[in-house]
């Protein structure tokens, strides 16, 4: 029997996010119910908002969240009720070549709830990646659900679920950053910063990071950084290669999205070192480079989409070094806010103060 919960919902472009009465189905197969306990306001969620991602409005916001299963459909052996569980916004195939070739992170064929929540009104929902977790409950495929340990608290175990992956896994698993290497951040909001950590995590001797926010740069030493660059103020690229003794970094994380950005990265790079493109560019967005440049640097140009994560590996191993203390989630974590205050949490964003806000139900 389907039920009504709260919800943040976004009707039109621009529009305010309002805290409304949303419909939950049963869970059909292959479907869970999961009742949301956290959640983090990521910037996606403002791009739904603001119509950056697509038009098929009225939006469920929300998507970095972590609660417990309530109700599952037939056939789900993944998960069960009373697990505490991550939500991840992409629930693999098995099926697909990426999957049979032995690297399911790549999936080709990802997957959400086949059902639609609605308004009151039936009107079906939007759910931001799949998710739509600024809400009391919301429905999911239940391979988008990843069991953690339930000791943790769900604040921090939420951020696993977008921008927290996406950082540290665009320097591990697709930077491949190894001990003693020289890393360079650009770009030190929410995803540039679990960049640093995760830097600092596999051993970097050296991790620098450059932003025009001083604030920012402030917390990017706090998280791991060992030197700072304020590329509005200084050249990003002459002060790199200083540090770095004329050579360049070996992996530059670019966590922009920005095609001025990205060419800092580029060029800052060492012979034969590798960019990270981790911030996501808006679809008008070009980039011009001399094709001799690019063949006569070598290396490798990449693009690093959720931190090339699978989150049945990685959420559970990143949740384990937090309560070992080698991992630090609760850093990210700026504030915690209701339900109904994710539109000045929005606002807050602009500021330059806060890695993460998260809403606790």
């Amino acid at each position: 029997m389907s039920q009504q919960v709260r919800g943040v919902v976004v009707t039109a472009k621009d529009a305010p996010a309002e805290v409304t009465t949303i419909v939950i189905p049963d869970p059909g197969p292959g479907e869970a119910v999961v009742r949301i306990q956290a959640c983090g306001v990521c910037h996606t969620d403002l791009h739904y908002k603001q119509g950056g991602i697509g038009d098929e409005f009225p939006y469920l916001l929300g998507h970095e969240a972590a609660g417990v299963v309530e109700s599952v459909g037939e056939g789900v052996s993944e998960v069960g009720v009373g697990d505490f569980v991550v939500l991840n916004w992409r629930a693999v195939c098995g099926q697909c070549r990426a999957c049979r070739r032995g690297r399911p992170q790549y999936c080709f064929d990802t997957h959400n709830a086949r059902q639609k929540m609605t308004l009151e009104d039936g009107t079906e929902l939007s759910p931001a990646l799949g998710i739509g977790a600024f809400a009391e409950k919301t429905l999911v495929a239940a391979g988008q659900c990843t069991k953690v340990d339930p000791e943790v608290s769900p604040a921090v175990a939420g951020l696993l679920g977008c921008g927290v992956m996406a950082g540290i896994g665009a320097a591990i698993n697709t930077g491949q950053v190894g001990r003693g290497d020289s890393v360079a951040v650009i770009g030190c909001g929410g995803v540039g910063g679990a960049a640093i950590t995760g830097s600092r995590l596999a051993g970097a001797a050296r991790i620098i990071a450059v932003d025009i926010d001083d604030n920012k740069l402030e917390t990017a030493r706090a998280l791991g950084a060992t030197h700072t660059v304020n590329s509005r103020t200084q050249d990003a690229v002459e002060a790199i290669r200083e540090l770095t003794g004329g050579n360049g970094a070996d992996v530059v994380v670019e966590a922009v999205g920005r095609p001025e950005t990205y060419e800092q990265a580029f060029y800052v790079r060492d012979l034969a070192g590798t960019v990270v493109l981790v911030g996501v560019p808006t679809p008008d967005m070009r980039i011009e480079l001399p094709l001799l440049d690019v063949f006569g640097r070598g290396g490798a140009l990449k693009s690093s989409w959720y931190g090339d994560c699978l989150p049945s590996r990685d959420f559970p191993m990143l949740i384990d070094l937090h309560q070992q203390g080698r991992l630090d989630l609760g850093a990210f974590v700026t504030e915690t806010v209701g339900l109904g205050d994710v539109e000045k949490a929005f606002a807050r964003m602009h500021g330059g103060d806060v890695l993460r806000s998260v809403v606790v139900l």
